[in-house]
């Protein structure tokens, strides 16, 4: 198995998250059908879209009863898990995708209980039959791996009547594979859609997870070890170990809002490869970044979504300027496992995996 099949499949499995379900929960069926293009963000990638793309998608969808502080701090948001397939622009070229997602999807306004607009953050695993080959398929050079990320960004607006739900949506669907293998450009196909579900029953859950200690709501500094791999663009690419440390601090401010700083070390092993004639030592490649991060605390499971700078950088092989967005499960002990997508503004650098631990700053009486 790849290694970042099992680097988004984890991810996949944390994005459901189990201590969303509750002791009791209303769930339903849903049909989505969309319609959209296939944007393409770099000039290179203009042959792609030839057609409007009409993927649909089937969901799982779970309603919690408001059990739990959040529940109703977030007003009670759906999650679950869909599955998508269709076009995404370009059959010959692209092929058609199958992806299957979690995803939670939290209310923005509810003026009535029979209407209310949520965003959707959603996370999984996509795979497609066409891939870049030199020979065959030589102008695919947006996707170079079969099994790729998919994250799925929306705003819903939903109308319940009786045991019936009917939704309107837009939403941006990305695959990519965090660089592990290339090219990897990505693709985004922007999406509108109509949906119809119907409440089928509800269903006990024997999980009874706790909430986070108030002591995560007071500065917390740690560290996170990142290890991952990536290929670069070139004629013989390779696959190359990236290194990290990430020493942090962060503070959950409310049940919705967080904030994280951190000192970024990076060793990029790819990083020899971008000027070979060059000599270089592990400190000329060694990368050095500021970055600061938004954090949507759900209980134990935090999405992070942040800006970075690099202030030591020797050979410039990307921009200056840094992205990340993923998902951090936190334990009650200290200890958090992540799975975060690094970019240089929408160009995927690597996915990081990493364990991290973090510990309360004491009070002064």
């Amino acid at each position: 198995m790849k290694l970042n099949s099992v680097y988004w499949g984890i991810l996949f499995l944390l994005v459901i998250p189990l201590n969303l379900y509750s002791q009791v929960s209303n769930w339903s069926l849903e049909f989505r059908q969309k319609v959209g293009f296939l944007a393409a963000h770099r000039v290179t990638m203009a042959h792609l879209p030839e057609r409007l793309a009409f993927p649909v998608e089937f969901s799982w969808i779970i309603k919690p009863p408001g059990t739990k502080k959040w529940h109703q701090t977030y007003k009670l948001p759906e999650h679950g898990i869909s599955l998508f397939h269709g076009p995404v622009g370009n059959d010959k070229i692209l092929g058609r995708f199958t992806g299957i997602y979690g995803f939670i999807q939290i209310p923005i306004i509810r003026p009535t209980n029979s209407f209310r607009l949520d965003w959707q953050f959603g996370t999984g695993l996509g795979y497609t039959p066409k891939i870049y080959d030199p020979i065959e398929n030589p102008k695919n050079i947006a996707i170079g791996s079969h099994i790729n990320g998919l994250m799925c960004l929306g705003i819903y607006s939903k109308y319940y009547f009786g045991m019936n739900k009917l939704s309107l949506a837009i939403d941006i669907t990305h695959f990519s594979n965090g660089a592990f293998r290339v090219p990897n450009l990505g693709l985004n196909v922007f999406c509108a859609s109509l949906s119809y579900s119907r409440n089928i029953g509800s269903f006990n859950s024997n999980k009874n997870f706790t909430s986070l200690d108030d002591k995560f709501k007071r500065w917390n500094i740690g560290a996170t070890t990142i290890f991952t791999v990536k290929e670069t663009y070139n004629d013989n690419p390779k696959k190359y170990p990236v290194y990290g440390l990430n020493i942090l601090a962060r503070k959950i401010f409310n049940p919705k809002a967080g904030i994280e700083l951190s000192l970024d070390l990076i060793s990029k092993q790819a990083v020899k490869a971008y000027f070979p004639e060059i000599p270089k030592s592990q400190w000329d490649i060694f990368q050095m970044g500021i970055f600061a991060a938004y954090l949507l605390p759900i209980d134990h499971l935090h999405f992070v979504f942040g800006m970075g700078a690099y202030i030591k950088d020797k050979f410039q092989p990307e921009d200056p300027l840094y992205h990340k967005i993923g998902v951090r499960y936190q334990f009650n002990n200290g200890f958090n496992a992540q799975w975060i997508l690094k970019t240089h503004f929408g160009r995927a650098d690597y996915l990081e995996a990493g364990i991290g631990y973090s510990f309360p700053i004491r009070k002064h009486k």
